[in-house]
């Protein structure tokens, strides 16, 4: 008799574990860690609001790509758009999510947060190896009266696949001809010099330990970890400082509208308040979604996100989408998602 209890009281203690275990994790997302401070702050705010869990994870662009491909998560984050081939090809949608920026930052001794001045070909050159010290006279031509030390520059870049760096080589890539044959813009390239680091934290870690080094991180990170950020040049020539401001600048010059796919890229806009290494952080999901409920659950949550959170993602120094950029998305997620030929999304 007690056995016959304990095992019915076993089966349902796993039962109710399971159960939970279920709602805590009702959709699951991974990516970008670009996009991952606002997504859990999104996240923790809808929850509080309507009870359904959104878990999401800041494994990188290249890893939330592999994920929902493999169908191991129910959401993916990028930085690295997706083509419309590609999206086609893999059965998935892609909308934008918000705008953020990349920024250098440098250790080197005297010079203050935002007192250098880069450009994009002096970047360029920088990290394929062509500008190997601080006083070289293409930097201190930008720099007039700082004094720049004769001091090796050591380039810090990303050593895990990563949107971050897809932003960033890509940008090179728009400014230097010999970037975009030798090395090319993608998430992991064949970095020509420099040593590596996981994640914002690795690089930035590398950075503050190495005086003479340059590196490359999130706009976010940079302002939270007080990096030695650097200005650079826009595409009118003007030098700009890295701020929420100047990624809207950028944002508003893109072609929301008219690009396949939603694949738009914020690089080297015009506009003399356009940050040069601006981006937009993408959400993809299935285009038939198997559980209509997560898929109803996934585009209510960003909804949400749409109207309520933009004061909190400028609180975390990103730009939220333009209102009729959103428009445009709540149409795509009514033809384009679907579960069983019918759409899971439906206007609040």
């Amino acid at each position: 008799m007690f056995k016959r209890f304990a095992g019915a009281l076993s089966a349902t203690m796993c039962a109710t574990m399971l159960v939970s275990a279920a709602h805590a994790g009702d959709v699951t997302g991974a990516g970008s860690t670009f996009v991952e401070p606002i997504v859990k702050t999104w996240a923790e705010a809808y929850s509080s609001k309507t009870g359904d869990h959104i878990n999401y994870q800041g494994i990188g662009s290249s890893g939330g790509i592999t994920a929902i491909k493999g169908k191991t998560v129910d959401f993916a984050g990028t930085d690295k758009p997706l083509t419309a081939a590609d999206q086609q090809a893999s059965g998935l949608y892609m909308f934008p999510v918000i705008i953020g920026g990349v920024v250098p930052i440098v250790n080197i001794p005297g010079v203050r947060p935002n007192q250098m001045r880069l450009t994009g070909p002096v970047l360029a050159d920088i990290y394929e190896g062509k500008i190997r010290n601080w006083d070289d006279a293409r930097i201190a031509h930008y720099n007039p009266g700082m004094h720049l030390p004769n001091m090796p520059i050591t380039v810090v870049h990303r050593s895990d696949g990563s949107g971050t760096t897809f932003i960033f080589s890509s940008y090179l890539s728009k400014v230097s001809q010999s970037w975009k044959v030798r090395v090319g813009g993608n998430d992991s390239v064949n970095w020509p010099v420099g040593v590596g680091g996981k994640g914002n934290p690795g690089v930035s870690a590398v950075v503050k330990q190495t005086t003479g080094a340059i590196g490359y991180v999130e706009y976010w990170f940079a302002v939270q970890n007080h990096e030695n950020s650097t200005q650079m040049a826009s595409h009118d020539r003007v030098f700009l400082y890295p701020k929420a401001s100047n990624f809207a600048g950028a944002a508003s010059h893109a072609n929301w509208t008219g690009t396949p796919g939603n694949a738009v890229m914020l690089l080297d806009e015009p506009g003399p308040t356009s940050w040069p290494i601006s981006g937009a952080s993408f959400i993809l999901v299935d285009k038939d979604i198997a559980d209509a409920n997560k898929g109803a659950t996934i585009l209510k949550f960003f909804d949400w996100s749409f109207k309520n959170g933009g004061a909190m993602a400028a609180a975390k120094d990103y730009v939220p989408l333009p209102a009729n950029v959103t428009a445009m998305i709540r149409k795509q997620w009514a033809a384009e998602v679907k579960s069983g030929g019918n759409s899971v999304y439906v206007a609040h």
